[in-house]
């Protein structure tokens, strides 16, 4: 029996990249049923139409619209929700993620694993801070979440269709997919990867958008950031109660005066910053409870050719 495939591409502003893209799938994939799903995410270019003309030219080719920018994740997890086939994979539009490694991941998948991600190999072409910023990115999200995350790993995977409905029928709001497809379980292969040059177009990810989904990560699969700010809080709380003690006995029992402005400001600020940042700590997990709370779709979509 012929197994199908399903390629699931989150696309913003990618109408230059897309075709190329449909091409080189096409091209590796000729010998596979497949289908590939493209998510606009509220592309500001004519990439819609672009898919639009994909899709008359070859049916294979299917795409969703959403109503607006809803970001990668949100995107990703939309294509996913409309994939048909036995084995789906997800890869960005900028061909980054080479097209030429689908048959190592169908390979993998065909030899009995359920889940096959992908490892980058970095590159000496990287700036000194994007490869600071992902070493510390996969060091923080293993030292402090409850899932371990391969240093490198990104959304170009392949998951069974089993590790599929997992996903979908998971209610979770602004669900971390790198973490969650580790989390699920499930019998796991990692291959190394390349990463290509961007074909055209600028990366979408700014610093912001990436640290937003670091934390969002970080406290989507543990409470030990909570955990953390306990026991800080805990710790300064008993070194005042020893100052307490050490000033009632410098009050009473010394002749010496109770000096230095300059330290107990220093200690003022130094203690409310570090209220501060437990209260934002707190106000993640609240605002992750508040958002979960409404109920409201990930995303919400426009048009579709499904």
């Amino acid at each position: 029996m012929n197994q199908r495939i399903s390629i699931v591409v989150p696309a913003y502003n990618e109408a230059e990249n897309l075709p190329v893209l449909a091409a080189e799938i096409s091209k590796v994939l000729g010998a596979f049923d497949y289908e590939i799903i493209v998510v606009n995410d509220g592309s500001k270019d004519n990439s819609l139409s672009v898919l639009k003309q994909l899709n008359q030219a070859d049916n294979r080719i299917q795409y969703v619209s959403l109503s607006r920018n809803f970001g990668h994740q949100k995107a990703l997890r939309c294509g996913l929700s409309f994939a048909t086939g036995d084995a789906i994979i997800s890869m960005d539009a900028d061909l980054q993620h080479p097209p030429a490694m689908l048959p190592k991941l169908i390979e993998a998948w065909k030899s009995g694993c359920d889940v096959v991600v992908t490892q980058k190999v970095l590159n000496n072409n990287l700036s000194l801070p994007k490869r600071f910023s992902t070493f510390l990115f996969y060091k923080a999200i293993n030292l402090i979440s409850d899932v371990n995350i391969e240093h490198g790993a990104a959304d170009f995977r392949l998951l069974d269709k089993k590790v599929l409905d997992v996903i979908n029928k998971t209610p979770e709001s602004d669900l971390f997919l790198r973490g969650y497809v580790e989390w699920v379980g499930f019998k796991k292969s990692v291959v190394a990867y390349t990463p290509a040059e961007r074909f055209s177009g600028t990366a979408q990810y700014s610093w912001s958008k990436l640290f937003a989904l670091a934390l969002n990560g970080i406290t989507s699969f543990s409470i030990k950031p909570l955990r953390v700010s306990a026991v800080i809080g805990a710790f300064i709380s008993f070194l005042a109660f020893c100052y307490a003690i050490y000033a009632i006995y410098i009050f009473f029992f010394t002749d010496k005066a109770v000096t230095g402005w300059a330290s107990l400001l220093v200690s003022m600020l130094f203690l409310g910053g570090l209220q501060l940042l437990m209260i934002g700590i707190l106000g993640e997990y609240i605002g992750k409870i508040f958002i979960q709370s409404k109920g409201r779709p990930d995303y919400v979509v426009g048009e579709k050719s499904l």
